[in-house]
């Protein structure tokens, strides 16, 4: 390992984990990885111009999805490129601001994520359990100040939290991961790290608990509601709902949590490290489209739609 001493706002090149991939598996490997990113960015903008294009699909539930897969492309975009060319090129280096853009556009995807169910969580409650004040506190400017208000949030939280990296020299240039984030590249300071450490967790514990917190409740009246409904369609339709925002946002807190746990235990196995961190940005950005593309009868219809349409013109 080189050491070195050096103000973090050098340019200097890092070293990301070494992926281990022998001469035979290079191009297969690349293969998959290129078409593993080609999958999600069409899934996900599937679903972005079909709520665009769709007119009955311009409701708040939507508008409020369509923050997901911009989200999800976000997040593989800071990865999948980079990750594919180094494996074509056996080359494992990063320049330090390079390195920084990664880790703030995959931090800004995990918090928007999270941010995004947790507006859409709420606005299914509101739906189900208010719906006759539904439009009046769902309407455009509310609407406008919840999207907003969500991304200022997150973009606040992640400016500061890699505006304290600035301060610091870096000993070392071995990044542990496949690819950077907060703690590996705190891994590579001189200093102490103890004001970055105290703001990333109480960043995690004020998002992850804010999330949980909203989901319970919402969920708990949402449940409440559909028990004491008398209507077995709109009860169909709620749980159905309910349980799609479940299973996305299980699949995204399982993976994150199991990989802050593998960063703060120093005893974890960096194999097993890695291979949470990479199915942070694999399985959300992939199965995040085609849950909601399948479960959701009227954007599944507007999909339809969209490809025959698209599909017929063509011939």
């Amino acid at each position: 390992m080189v050491i070195m001493t050096t103000n973090a706002s050098t340019t200097k090149l890092l070293t990301l984990g070494t992926l281990d991939i022998s001469d035979a598996h290079v191009y297969p490997a690349f293969v998959f990885g290129t078409i593993m990113y080609l999958i999600i960015v069409f899934c996900n903008l599937l679903i972005l111009v079909s709520i665009a294009v769709s007119k009955k699909l311009h409701k708040p539930m939507f508008i409020l999805l369509f923050n997901l897969p911009i989200s999800d492309m976000l997040g593989a975009t800071a990865f999948f490129p980079q990750f594919v060319i180094s494996i074509v090129t056996r080359s494992r280096l990063i320049s330090h601001p390079a390195c920084i853009t990664q880790a703030f556009l995959i931090h800004v995807y995990g918090t928007g994520n999270m941010l995004s169910l947790t507006v859409m969580a709420y606005d299914r409650y509101v739906a189900i359990c208010h719906p006759l004040r539904y439009n009046a506190i769902m309407n455009t400017n509310n609407l406008i100040k919840i999207i907003f208000s969500m991304w200022l949030i997150n973009l606040s939280f992640m400016v500061t939290l890699f505006i304290l990296h600035a301060r610091f020299k870096l000993c070392r240039t071995n990044i542990v991961d496949l690819y950077c984030n907060n703690p590996s590249l705190l891994k590579l300071a001189c200093e102490s790290t103890d004001v970055n450490n105290y703001y990333g967790i109480a960043n995690t514990i004020l998002i992850q608990c804010g999330v949980l917190f909203v989901l319970i409740y919402t969920y708990a009246q949402i449940l409440y509601t559909c028990v004491m409904t008398n209507q077995p369609d709109a009860r169909r339709k709620a749980i159905q709902m309910c349980s799609t925002h479940l299973a996305v946002y299980l699949i995204l807190q399982i993976n994150t949590l199991f990989t802050i746990i593998a960063h703060r235990v120093e005893s974890a196995s960096p194999y097993l490290r890695r291979s949470f961190g990479l199915s942070v940005l694999i399985f959300p950005p992939i199965l995040n489209p085609i849950i909601y593309g399948l479960k959701i009868t009227e954007l599944k219809e507007s999909i339809i739609l969209f490809l025959k349409i698209n599909i017929c013109s063509m011939k």
